[in-house]
């Protein structure tokens, strides 16, 4: 049993330099895909803001408008203040 762990270690030793180049490159590749995901999210993010706040088509709409005929509200004001 002990012999088999020696072994089994020697060959780790032996294949350790492989093992931490393909984990660089995997971290690596991890770091790389998770930075272009943010850009796209960025990027996507910016576009939506740009298209939503474009002026030119809100420059051109006209908002309605509302007249309030307010002469009976000022009537009746002008009569409870006289009486008081």
């Amino acid at each position: 049993m002990s012999q088999e762990k020696v072994d089994r270690y020697k060959e780790e030793k032996k294949n350790r330099a492989k093992i931490i180049k393909r984990e660089k490159r995997q971290w690596m590749l991890t770091k790389v895909v998770g930075a272009l995901v943010a850009v796209l999210v960025v990027a996507w993010v910016g576009f939506s803001v740009y298209n939503y706040s474009d002026t030119t088509d809100t420059a051109t709409v006209e908002l309605p408008s509302y007249t309030v005929d307010t002469t009976a509200l000022d009537e009746y004001l002008e009569t409870v203040s006289v009486d008081e």
